[in-house]
């Protein structure tokens, strides 16, 4: 499985690299390839190239590629940008929700969401001016997409943790005063690619293993049992 991935991971050294050194023009090459490589291992490594999964993930890549573009532009980009994260997150939420669990509901601690979810609001609220209703909105959408990925695959469930991570650090650093840590931007893009990474292989691995146990994979089926390794 690890093949397809590697011009992702490849790309995505290479990003990490533009940002941990400032080097402002790798970042503007290597940002908009991010996704299209992502969306290339999804769609190699898939046995199969057509139905929800495939859709769904096709989406959610998409949006976040569209969501990268956006940002570069600091301007009216950040609204848009958030938009289309928005958009990814509810098509990830779906596609996990009815083809990836593997369990019937969420782990007992992925109410820990719910208290980072009022703590983001009530840190964020004093800054966000008008902001805050969209940002609420987003972070509770983030929030139901990591606890649903807790009753996934464990790729699944690190990935989506991973990604509540980055947009968490994306927005303590434009809301927060104050809040510029060493290297942010690199902590920042390092979670969202371990995130979107993980995420697209627990897809990968949930839908092969399926296929491999001769499981229906397109179908709306019964989780499997809590104990199932992922």
């Amino acid at each position: 499985m690890a093949l397809p991935f590697l011009p992702y991971i490849v790309v995505g050294i290479l990003h990490l690299v533009s940002q941990l050194f400032g080097i402002d023009a790798l970042t503007a090459i290597t940002k908009p390839l991010l996704m299209p490589a992502l969306l290339v291992a999804l769609l190699w490594a898939l046995p199969r190239r057509r139905g929800e999964v495939a859709l769904l993930a096709s989406l959610a890549i998409l949006f976040g590629w569209l969501g990268d573009v956006s940002l570069m532009d600091a301007g009216p980009g950040f609204l848009i940008g958030l938009g289309f994260f928005l958009l990814g997150h509810v098509a990830y939420l779906t596609l996990f929700w009815r083809r990836m669990r593997v369990r019937a509901r969420p782990r007992w601690w992925a109410g820990v969401y719910l208290v980072w979810w009022v703590a983001l609001v009530g840190i964020l609220a004093p800054h966000a001016g008008a902001m805050l209703a969209p940002l609420a909105l987003y972070g509770l959408v983030l929030g139901a997409l990591a606890a649903v990925g807790s009753a996934c695959n464990r790729w699944i469930a690190i990935g989506s943790a991973a990604f509540l991570v980055s947009d968490s650090l994306l927005g303590f650093r434009l809301f927060l005063p104050g809040f510029h840590p060493w290297q942010i931007d690199f902590l920042i893009m390092l979670t969202y690619l371990a995130g979107q990474g993980l995420m697209v292989a627990g897809i990968v691995r949930t839908v092969t293993g399926r296929r491999a146990a001769g499981e229906p994979v397109e179908v709306s089926a019964a989780p499997r049992a809590p104990g199932r390794a992922g």
